[in-house]
């Protein structure tokens, strides 16, 4: 799957479960432990708020303490939005995956940095849909590119705090139960 393409998709998938969001359930919890919905929409804004600075060449230090505070303001569903647009912008200007970004555990290739935000946003979806009682299931194509992304890369981060430990499944030909365990989650 193409880089941008799969980038798009998952916000897309996000941003679908957002709008679904009624009044009644920005304080669900979520399958992550810590957050309810509002503060795991508040975690996908905030990412999505440091691409554009981060995809210009500006390091943590540089940009600070910009996104502090509360980014979602009165309308959550809107500061998604605007945040994903421009998230998705920056990824998109010519050249964008080809530059380097400096991030908190160093410098990284700029595409690199796009399949971590597409891993975020494809578990964080899964995790939006079961908070509010959504629709679970998302494209293939996606799926199967963030999982072999996961099984590739899991040692790197495997103990970092990013996803709870893996879970078991063996024998699971199910990509999207093979990405939830392998980031600590069941269905």
């Amino acid at each position: 799957m193409d880089d941008l393409a799969a980038h798009r998709s998952a916000l897309r998938q996000f941003g679908s479960r957002v709008e679904l969001i009624r009044d009644d359930q920005w304080h669900a919890a979520t399958p992550d432990t810590e957050w309810d919905v509002t503060d795991l929409v508040r975690h996908l804004v905030y990412e999505q708020l440091w691409a554009p600075p981060l995809l210009a060449g500006k390091t943590i230090a540089e940009v600070g303490d910009a996104f502090e505070g509360d980014i979602l303001g009165d309308d959550p569903k809107a500061a998604w939005t605007s945040a994903a647009a421009a998230a998705r912008a920056a990824f998109a200007e010519p050249g964008a995956l080809t530059r380097t970004v400096h991030l908190s555990f160093g410098d990284v290739p700029a595409s690199e940095y796009l399949w971590q935000m597409v891993t975020d946003l494809v578990v964080h979806s899964w995790d939006l849909a079961r908070a509010i009682k959504a629709d679970e299931q998302m494209p293939n194509d996606l799926l199967y590119a963030t999982l072999e992304l996961v099984k590739a890369t899991i040692g790197d981060w495997s103990g970092s705090g990013l996803f709870a430990p893996p879970i078991p499944v063996p024998g699971c030909t199910d990509d999207l139960t093979e990405l939830l365990a392998l980031t600590g989650r069941s269905r």
